[in-house]
């Protein structure tokens, strides 16, 4: 497809530089993607990390163009393991994106509770998620992404306000750690899980990240209308989280596969066949965990040996 200003949804399958070459500066309010971690997934071409970072820095240049004067930057990025060695992107990603000019609002810890277990090193467990903008008139949606007090009740206990409601009552605010936990209200932290094989929106995208992580930030950092760009959009996260929140959006991929099951998942929640984790839903439990969280009676016998 073309780029068309218009459009609700676009699925572009090019390239970051020829997508970048239809769309007009200053015209995107939001940019949001997972990049490729360098680490050797079907999609990418493993190279050493100033290579990758020096690609990454041209993309990030041409994006920031893009961007309008209120707009936000949100890039969501994990580690680069080599010989046995990490390296936080985060903290990589940091210069390039201040060196351009933009003002890092907040880092936030993305936290889920499975993953691959590491045998030379503690497991992974959590992802960040950079967010910049361009300049101080930045859209922040609070209200929108609210999470349940855990004291509701609690009131002032002096001065002008005294025995009135000291919380909003919308909720409190989310803080920059976004955890699974079985309750939001629990911690007041947010509770997103990440997409493995029992998780409804799973597809064969080895990197997927879930709608509601997208849709927290379509809803804080977007107004409705608002146009959305994912330059590495991959099977269509972000075009379906901005499209269930009436925003527009264009979603690149250069692997044609993606993009066509980026199209049908919009097909499909467009006709409303798509199954989707909804903001607030707890966690899944697998039924029969009785057998599975027990001892097993081999481990027990060798203890006792």
């Amino acid at each position: 497809e073309k780029f068309t200003p218009n459009a609700k949804a676009m699925v572009l399958n090019k390239t970051i530089e020829e997508a970048c070459n239809e769309i007009p500066d200053a015209s995107v309010r939001m940019i949001i993607s997972s990049p490729p971690y360098n680490i050797g997934k079907a999609y990418e071409r493993a190279t050493d990390l100033e290579t990758y970072l020096g690609w990454q820095t041209e993309v990030i240049e041409r994006l920031v163009e893009k961007l309008d004067e209120n707009g936000s930057i949100c890039w969501q990025v994990g580690n680069y393991i080599k010989d046995k060695e990490v390296f936080p992107l985060d903290i990589y990603f940091y210069p390039i994106f201040k060196k351009l000019g933009l003002k890092l609002r907040n880092r936030i810890i993305w936290h889920f509770g499975h993953g691959l277990h590491a045998k030379t090193r503690f497991s992974g467990r959590y992802e960040t998620l950079l967010w910049f903008t361009k300049g101080d008139d930045y859209v922040f949606n609070l209200d929108a992404v609210r999470v349940p007090s855990k004291y509701p009740g609690k009131r002032h206990y002096k001065g002008e306000k005294k025995g009135q409601p000291s919380g909003n009552p919308l909720g409190k605010n989310p803080s920059d750690v976004w955890e699974i936990i079985a309750q939001e209200w629990e911690k007041g932290m947010i509770d997103i899980p990440n997409v493995k094989a029992n998780h409804p929106e799973k597809t064969e995208h080895p990197c997927q990240f879930p709608v509601e992580l997208v849709e927290r930030c379509v809803l804080a950092l977007t107004d409705e209308d608002d146009l959305i760009l994912d330059p590495f959009g991959g099977v269509g996260t972000t075009l379906l989280a901005g499209i269930r929140r009436k925003r527009r959006v264009i979603c690149v991929d250069k692997e044609a596969d993606y993009c066509r099951i980026a199209k049908q998942r919009l097909e499909m929640l467009l006709s409303g066949q798509l199954k989707v984790r909804e903001i607030g839903t707890q966690v899944f439990k697998p039924k029969g965990t009785e057998k599975v969280s027990q001892v097993p009676i081999e481990w027990q016998q060798e203890k006792r040996a």
